[in-house]
């Protein structure tokens, strides 16, 4: 659609301002990242996504060429865990759902974002579970390649809401470009 309308810079502006995350309704402990877009005004809705825990859209604005709300589901998806912690247990005790949370994924862009977590902790061992740290980083490395993951460790968790509204925000300016 953006290939066939070129959109004048002050509407760019407009579609880059209306984009609308979506939260996945399955997505636990995430009230720093809510209370950021309340804060900011950021619009986000909750609702199920076939893969991932964050996606975005743009809602109807006939002005602008969009007929209905336009959806990025199948395009851009970020998965967030809230630890080393987390990601070991997805990796060794649930990786089957893990798996099949990329296998079902149709989006070409696929974030793994790892809060409260760096490469340096998994390297080192410095994390709370009985995951040696040889397996941890070979499975990392394996999901990385076979499922064509951009891997973002955010130590401070804080930073979270900001990395996923401007991954979706930049996304999509790249496409209007």
């Amino acid at each position: 659609m953006f290939v066939k309308y070129k959109y004048t810079e002050s509407e760019q502006k407009k579609l880059l301002n209306s984009i609308t995350i979506i939260v996945d309704k399955q997505e636990k402990v995430n009230n720093h990242i809510i209370e950021y877009f309340d804060k900011h005004k950021i619009p986000y809705i909750n609702r199920s996504l076939d893969s991932g825990d964050y996606s975005f859209f743009l809602p109807k604005d006939e002005g602008l060429a969009i007929l209905k709300d336009w959806y990025f589901c199948d395009n851009i998806i970020i998965e967030r865990k809230n630890s080393n912690e987390e990601l070991a247990s997805c990796l060794s005790q649930t990786r089957d759902r893990f798996e099949n949370e990329f296998l079902r994924s149709k989006a070409n862009k696929k974030y793994l974002l790892i809060e409260n977590a760096n490469y340096y902790d998994i390297v080192n061992g410095n994390y709370n579970t009985k995951y040696n740290s040889k397996s941890f980083l070979g499975s990392l490395h394996s999901f990385n390649h076979k499922y064509n993951l951009e891997i973002v460790f955010m130590p401070d968790k804080n930073y979270s809401p900001i990395f996923i509204y401007a991954t979706f925000q930049y996304y999509l300016r790249n496409l209007l470009k």
